[in-house]
Order: structure tokens, then sequence, then C-alpha cells
């Protein structure tokens, strides 16, 4: 399960065809880190960089692929608002596409980051993405971070 990097909107525009522009999907998980840390000695370690990275499992309704993982790198900024009671979280259709070397991915196929909406829209914009296939990652088992009992 390689990454695959989207370099360029012509990639962008075959990725997009290829997951069906995300139409009838869900963002099923989102996993944030960062290099920052706090170590033994509770001595405060922070990069320099912009180390932000996003890793987002989407499942959709189709086959081939049914499933894939997006990488964020280099994140400037995380926009997620979940779902009221009582309204579906469906994905119709997504956005994504680079900017000014700022590439950008919404839950709404009409968003672009420099116009206003009334309502709420996820999204994403980093300077580096990537994705993978995960087909046999469907249903409901959580795929990030530790999974407790209940």
């Amino acid at each position: 399960m390689d990454w695959i990097p989207l370099t360029d909107q012509e990639e962008i525009n075959k990725f997009m065809s290829a997951f069906g522009r995300f139409h009838d999907a869900c963002l099923k998980e989102l996993y944030l880190w960062t290099d920052h840390y706090v170590n033994n000695d509770f001595a405060m370690n922070v990069s320099n960089k912009l180390d932000n990275r996003i890793r987002v499992l989407f499942q959709r309704q189709w086959n081939d692929p049914s499933a894939v993982e997006l990488l964020f790198e280099e994140v400037v900024k995380l926009c997620i608002s979940p779902s009221s009671e009582n309204y579906d979280s469906i994905i119709f259709g997504a956005s994504l596409y680079f900017e000014n070397g700022i590439c950008y991915w919404a839950d709404d196929s009409n968003w672009r980051h420099d116009k206003q909406v009334s309502y709420e829209v996820n999204w994403i914009a980093a300077r580096k993405v990537s994705w993978r296939e995960v087909s046999n990652w469907m249903g409901k088992q959580q795929r990030y971070g530790i999974i407790e009992s209940e």
C-alpha cells in the first residue's frame, strides 16, 4: 500500500475520477499528529517547521476503489464540523484542487477556499497530499488509534 503523491491538477483529476469525486462517500476516520512532544524530563520539544500531518479514511458505496486514505502533510488549515443529530454525513461530491502551492480538499463539490458559503463545509488545506487505496478497510472497525473496549 504505497502512497501516491498528488503533485498537480492532472493527477488530482485522475484520482477524483477513480474515486467517483467522493459521491456517496463518508469521512470514516481522521487522525492528526505533529512532531511536538514533552520528554521524560518534562521539557517541551517542538519543530520549527510546518509539521502537522493528517490521515483521513474515506469509504464509499461504490467499488474499485471502495475506500481510500488521504495523507495531508504540512497542513496549514483544518476545519471540521461534525454533523448535527438526525443529520447524515454523506458526501455527495468533493473539491480537491491546487492553488498557490496549497492543496485544498472539501466535502462540497462547489466549495472554493476564497468564496463564502452559508453552510458548514469540512475542509483541509496542505502543501502536500498523497493517497492510497484501502478497499479492505470497509466496515465499522476503527483503523486509527487504540481501540478501547466498550
